[in-house]
């Protein structure tokens, strides 16, 4: 079985190997993005998708829009913290 194609039977997601490295993350800690909380957590943090990438925000309510400073970065998940609330004009990170 030739190495490309061992990793495209396994499930997709972000950092997931392929030839030559690990796809990126769609965030990067300390950067910050403008964001809507779609649900909450079973543990009543809010849940944030940008590009995909699930992102724990506590302190957050559903369909809040809030500015989030990414924190940790994980395999899976990030977490961050809200900063503020997103500028007039500003495009929302989806």
């Amino acid at each position: 079985m030739e190495e490309g194609r061992r990793f495209e039977s396994r499930r997709g997601g972000f950092g997931r190997r392929e030839r030559g490295g690990f796809i990126p993350k769609p965030v990067e800690v300390g950067k910050e993005y403008d964001v809507t909380i779609e649900e909450l957590s079973s543990r009543g943090e809010g849940i944030a998708r940008v590009q995909g990438l699930v992102i724990f925000v506590p302190n957050t309510k559903q369909s809040e829009h809030v500015k989030i400073k990414v924190t940790r970065i994980s395999r899976r998940f990030a977490e961050a913290e809200v900063v503020g609330k997103p500028e007039v004009g500003s495009q929302q990170e989806e």
